[in-house]
């Protein structure tokens, strides 16, 4: 498995951090509102907290990336063409252009793609709202891996390139670098509450960022049109789920 999936991965967690920042920051708040003040007043045990959390989102990125992975390796599985999974991998870097010109704002209306997560949500939601506050590590856990199928435009727009790995294993791992990415930067926003919301209003990191990922799609287009271009013998080689 080439390394350069999930190293892009990363990296689209990583850039992505000031957008979660800016868009998630009341659920932030929201994890720790009504805990005890032993709790708030121990650095390490709200750090556990929030780790827990943070650990039982990408839990759940990670799962969806293993589904919407398999789904893609479906997808090729019914195309019979070597072809199709160039093709895939094609439209996954689209997408990762897509995400930059939306950071750029030169692509608003990417956010749409949230409203296919809305009828799961508004059912997970208040199962989401019994285990606040936070106050243990299970409840952590639990409320993270709830948590970490909220509506989201840029994590939605990731499982459309999960599954265009076309593999469960590569999908759910592409996904589990983009949460490793998210990390420190969540965690960051989850011991400082809502003043890191503050600090990304500004919105000047949008653009260079921006420009960042369409370079980043652009490389992934190219490194694996530069791997699959042996003709399309090569391709048939590989079998439904190239590695």
């Amino acid at each position: 498995m080439s390394a350069i999936s999930p190293a892009i991965a990363f990296v689209l967690g990583l850039t992505s951090t000031l957008h979660c920042w800016a868009m998630c920051g009341g659920i932030v708040g929201a994890l720790s509102m009504g805990l005890p003040q032993r709790l708030l007043g121990s650095p390490g045990r709200h750090a556990l907290l929030a780790a827990g959390y943070n650990l039982g989102r990408i839990a759940s990125y990670t799962l969806a990336g293993v589904l919407f992975g398999a789904t893609g390796g479906t997808l090729i599985a019914l195309a019979h063409s070597g072809q199709a999974y160039l093709v895939l991998q094609i439209l996954g870097g689209c997408v990762i252009i897509a995400i930059g010109l939306h950071l750029c704002g030169w692509l608003p209306r990417l956010d749409l793609i949230e409203g296919a997560g809305w009828r799961l949500w508004q059912w997970l939601q208040p199962v989401a709202r019994r285990f606040l506050p936070v106050s243990s590590l299970p409840r952590a856990l639990i409320a993270g891996a709830i948590w970490g199928w909220l509506p989201c435009g840029l994590v939605y727009s990731m499982l459309l390139w999960a599954a265009a790995e076309a593999d469960p294993v590569r999908g759910g791992i592409s996904m589990f670098a983009f949460g490793l990415g998210t990390l420190p930067g969540m965690m960051g926003a989850s011991l400082a509450g809502s003043g890191l919301r503050l600090a990304s209003a500004g919105g000047g990191w949008r653009r260079p960022i921006g420009v960042l990922i369409i370079l980043l799609g652009l490389a992934y287009i190219a490194t694996n049109m530069v791997a699959r271009g042996a003709g399309p013998a090569a391709h048939d080689t590989h079998g439904v789920y190239p590695h």
